[in-house]
């Protein structure tokens, strides 16, 4: 407990480092998957912009990368990352790793979510004159903002638990603070306070998620 006190500091920080970094590549990597996803949606047969050569490739695109288990997937796009942010290691490579991550796996979680919104509110959006694109905006997101505030809910947790392995590409934050200071040391009350402040996170972001989701789907 001793040794658990003088990491205190650390500890916090360590806290700090995985929120920021789990919080920039939710909104980078939220953003680049919810326009792939709305393209998956609109450009399939029957879409509003239905194009099948570019629903193909954007299929075959997140199908490749989606698989990839993310512990190879941060090596695999060291050089890129080095292309990209300059570094193929630490905060800003991890971050870059985990945006380009998320981005396919959301883009999933928003197709499936656009798939389930009536086709009878499209319809009636675009007889009244609603052009293709307002009615993404205006009509279809809003639509299904509810079960995607769940989706998004859940890639936090998810990116939570990815965030942890920052650590094998020389990234911050409690994971790497549960291995070089519990793991390695042998000290087995650092790894469990990284766990619950892991968890306590967790909660706290499925918490609120679940409230915001009950609110929008309500009105």
């Amino acid at each position: 407990m001793e040794r658990l006190w003088e990491l205190r500091d650390l500890f916090w920080e360590s806290v700090l480092e995985t929120l920021y970094i789990v919080a920039v590549t939710l909104g980078i990597g939220g953003i680049g998957g919810l326009v792939i996803g709305v393209a998956l949606y609109v450009t399939r047969k029957g879409g509003l912009l239905a194009n099948a050569p570019v629903s193909i490739v954007l299929n075959v695109l997140v199908n490749f990368f989606r698989p990839i288990p993310f512990v190879i997937f941060i090596g695999a796009v060291q050089p890129l990352a080095r292309l990209v942010v300059g570094i193929g290691i630490g905060n800003r490579a991890i971050i870059f790793a985990l945006s380009l991550a998320a981005a396919f796996g959301i883009s999933r979680i928003v197709e499936q979510n656009l798939v389930s919104v009536d086709p009878g509110v499209i319809e009636a959006a675009r007889a009244m004159g609603a052009g293709r694109f307002r009615t993404i905006l205006t009509v279809l997101i809003p639509e299904a903002l509810g079960p995607l505030i769940l989706g998004y809910t859940f890639v936090f947790v998810a990116l939570v638990d990815m965030s942890a392995i920052a650590g094998v590409i020389g990234g911050g934050g409690l994971g790497n603070f549960a291995i070089v200071y519990g793991y390695r040391q042998f000290n087995p009350a650092v790894t469990w306070v990284a766990v619950i402040a892991i968890v306590v996170i967790v909660q706290v972001a499925q918490f609120a998620g679940n409230v915001l989701a009950r609110r929008i789907l309500r009105r």
